[in-house]
């Protein structure tokens, strides 16, 4: 079999931009004052605000302590809130509060230019053949993971590329 050179490997360039791409953010959100945790998780609760912290965590890929001690820190600086969940009283809902919704702004703001640089050199019709692509990829490595039954009730992860939740919020 003829194994593609890294510049051609499906697997190694998809890595490389998702890493490029984080990398970029970094810089753009420097001034911010966030660390990649921090926004990851900012982004994360602007498309799933309301969700528990054991599936925030599932959705991260991160040990649930660790997501702990983060929702600590971002709940010490007013940016989130947990509340009891009214189904299961040992769980949590985590909410972003008033007080971060600017910076959240600032994030999505800065993502949307990120986007547009990214992208640049790209028609509109690629680009929607690229996530019409990548959405398909996804959901196949969903279903080989055994972690999702389409790749609809994974849209709006913060991948860097989506552009709201089914339209509801634009950055």
């Amino acid at each position: 079999m003829d194994e593609p050179r890294p510049d051609r490997n499906f697997g190694f360039l998809v890595h490389d931009v998702a890493r490029l791409m984080r990398t970029a953010y970094d810089r753009r959100t420097r001034a911010l004052g966030l660390t990649r945790s921090q926004w990851w998780v900012l982004n994360h609760l602007y498309f799933c605000e309301g969700i528990n912290q054991s599936e925030l965590a599932d959705v991260l890929d991160i040990e649930k302590p660790t997501l702990g001690r983060l929702l600590d820190r971002l709940e010490a600086k007013g940016w989130i809130e947990r509340r009891a969940d009214p189904a299961d009283r040992r769980a949590k809902r985590v909410y972003l509060t008033g007080e971060v919704q600017g910076l959240v702004r600032a994030l999505r703001e800065i993502a949307a230019d990120l986007r547009r640089d990214t992208l640049a050199g790209l028609s509109e019709a690629e680009r929607v053949w690229l996530l019409d692509t990548l959405t398909v990829i996804k959901g196949n490595l969903l279903r080989m993971n055994g972690n999702g039954t389409t790749p609809e009730a994974n849209e709006g992860t913060g991948d860097g590329i989506d552009d709201g939740r089914n339209g509801a919020r634009q950055s």
